[in-house]
């Protein structure tokens, strides 16, 4: 985890003495994309590609109970749920539920629903997509 810090502080260091200088400002025109100062606090912050997506779930006892399908962003730009898929093979009989991400904890490199089942997910309202 050291080593992401020194390597993510190393690439913010960078992208301002290079990359900071092709966004100048002009007069009338709008900054694209992320300042430095946003792009240090980027480069602490969690992938969710590389830390929740597709990564196992597990209960208090060790018990993998699912696997994190998706995440839900609200139009505020929170991520509030977390779809959870447990049961099935290679996603057929899967039964997806949203799970708020409050409830999702991080404990070294596993990913805790503590307390929670594979029966007690499968209990709960399958997740299902809007219709646009």
């Amino acid at each position: 985890m050291q080593q992401h810090m020194v390597v993510a502080v190393m690439a913010s260091v960078m992208w301002a003495l290079v990359g900071g200088t092709a966004l100048g400002q002009v007069a009338g025109s709008s900054t694209i994309g992320v300042t430095v100062d946003e792009q240090k606090v980027l480069a602490v912050g969690w992938s969710a590609k590389k830390t929740i997506l597709d990564k196992a779930v597990y209960n208090s006892s060790g018990e993998k109970i699912g696997e994190v399908e998706d995440l839900i962003i609200t139009p505020e730009k929170a991520v509030s749920y977390a779809i959870v898929g447990t049961g099935g093979f290679l996603g057929i009989a899967q039964h997806d539920v949203a799970i708020p991400v409050g409830q999702l904890k991080l404990e070294g490199d596993k990913l805790m629903l503590p307390g929670a089942t594979k029966e007690g997910l499968k209990a709960l309202p399958k997740f299902e997509y809007a219709k646009k």
